[in-house]
């Protein structure tokens, strides 16, 4: 398991004067709110967090970024409310948690595949911080790449979401390797015996 030492490393190297002690305060409340939970795998809900935290350094982004990565969970999946975050971290967090926590409760609206322009039409107009998407990116990368846990009917559904909404994001904000990993997991997850056959044939 990635530890946040290894995160804050990855940060500093491009970002020496970042504010460290937020991502250290960050990763604590994180742990302190998801104890006890653990995801499909077994393994403890904090691993991803991290997760999307090492991906948002991985990509360079600000430590205002990977905090919120390592808490952009807490609002959904524990009894912590926005109020909560305002007093530990800020107006600027805040404002990152609550966009991540709306552009979930946006895509859950995509039930039909025609629906999907519109649900990212509506995810690009309601950001006023683009910082949004890139964590959520980054949510759903790792998401996808830990999918092989859950039951084929939630891969396949996210995988279609993924296909529709996520991927079509971050190739309209030009993330040609990001785009195509998506792509790739969520072709690996709807189509397995064409995705094996065409890995083959290259």
């Amino acid at each position: 398991m990635i530890r946040i030492e290894d995160v804050i490393k990855k940060v500093t190297d491009n970002r020496p004067l970042a504010d460290v002690d937020l991502i250290r305060r960050a990763y604590l409340f994180s742990a302190l709110h998801h104890r006890g939970q653990t995801r499909a795998s077994g393994e403890p809900y904090l691993v991803h967090p991290l997760e999307v935290a090492e991906i948002l350094a991985d990509m360079r982004l600000d430590e205002v970024s990977v905090s919120t990565g390592l808490l952009h969970d807490v609002v959904e999946d524990t009894l912590v409310d926005l109020d909560t975050i305002r007093s530990y971290f800020g107006d600027e967090i805040t404002l990152l948690v609550d966009g991540l926590t709306k552009i979930a409760q946006i895509s859950s609206l995509s039930k039909e595949k025609q629906q999907a322009e519109n649900v990212r039409k509506m995810v690009l107009a309601m950001i006023t911080d683009v910082r949004v998407v890139l964590i959520k990116l980054a949510d759903r990368l790792h998401n996808m790449r830990t999918m092989q846990f859950l039951k084929p009917e939630k891969r396949a559904r996210i995988s279609q979401e993924t296909l529709d909404i996520y991927a079509p994001i971050a190739h309209r904000l030009g993330m040609g390797k990001m785009r195509s990993e998506l792509e790739d997991l969520s072709f690996q997850n709807l189509y397995p015996d064409e995705y094996k056959k065409a890995r083959q044939r290259s």
